[in-house]
């Protein structure tokens, strides 16, 4: 009788860990901002690729697909294909990844690069578009959902900068496109307060826009007293810095 009653205590205690680490495999965890990059060996368009190190010390940007030949995908391979010479500029390399077999990577890209899209012309798809049809590097990105239709949530967009950190993430519903200007405004926002000390973006800012600086020292105090000063505030908490770059007046 008692070794039946530590068998029942013993199942209890030990039902909640396996239920844990179940739920726990069902739903892989999304890296966190600041976490290394989660590393991956795959075929695409442009040979195999080793991620992230192929790329070296440039900034990469990885965009996630559910399906070949969706249509609201097809717009968004086409902006980065147009814009992919500015993010070229800004040191940063592109990986689309798309839970579709590799032939089928290929015809998306045959047919992608024959569309005049805007009136703007073909434009040649230089990214490679990576296979990813075991969804394992969907999973190891955190983008699968156990109680979704497989592949409905493969639609994120990872910053990972010069370090393979990861630095922002976005995530969209399969109905909605990505907006390629404002990936390129984290990507210069992300840049701009890297490398330049004590410096944030407020919001919606742009380049050329004042930037907020979080602790100010004891010169820009003196320098916010001057009429020319190139520091002003609307309150303690709200300090911003007029660069040299910027395009709008300060108040």
């Amino acid at each position: 009788m008692r070794f039946i009653v530590g068998i029942l205590i013993w199942t209890l205690s030990v039902t909640p860990i396996w239920s844990q680490k179940k739920t726990n495999m069902e739903s892989p965890s999304v890296p966190l901002i600041g976490d290394p990059a989660p590393s991956f060996v795959a075929e695409s368009t442009n040979g195999t690729i080793h991620f992230p190190a192929d790329f070296g010390r440039n900034w990469k940007i990885l965009f996630s697909h559910p399906r070949d030949f969706t249509p609201v995908c097809s717009t968004e391979i086409l902006e980065l294909a147009h814009a992919e010479r500015e993010f070229e500029k800004l040191g940063a390399k592109l990986v689309v990844l798309s839970s579709d077999k590799l032939e089928t990577h290929f015809a998306w890209k045959t047919a992608l690069e024959e569309i005049d899209y805007k009136d703007r012309g073909p434009v040649k798809i230089n990214f490679p578009l990576v296979d990813d049809q075991a969804y394992e590097i969907s999973d190891l990105y955190g983008m699968s959902h156990p109680n979704a239709k497989r592949g409905k949530n493969i639609r994120g967009v990872f910053f990972i900068d010069r370090e393979d950190r990861v630095r922002a993430i976005y995530f969209y519903p399969a109905e909605i496109g990505r907006n390629t200007e404002e990936t390129l405004r984290t990507l210069i926002a992300l840049q701009k307060t890297d490398d330049d000390f004590n410096v944030k973006t407020p919001a919606n800012w742009y380049p050329g826009d004042p930037v907020m600086i979080a602790y100010p020292n004891t010169l820009m105090e003196e320098n916010m007293k001057r009429d020319d000063s190139i520091y002003f505030q609307y309150a303690w908490f709200m300090i911003f810095w007029q660069n040299e770059n910027a395009s709008s007046a300060v108040p």
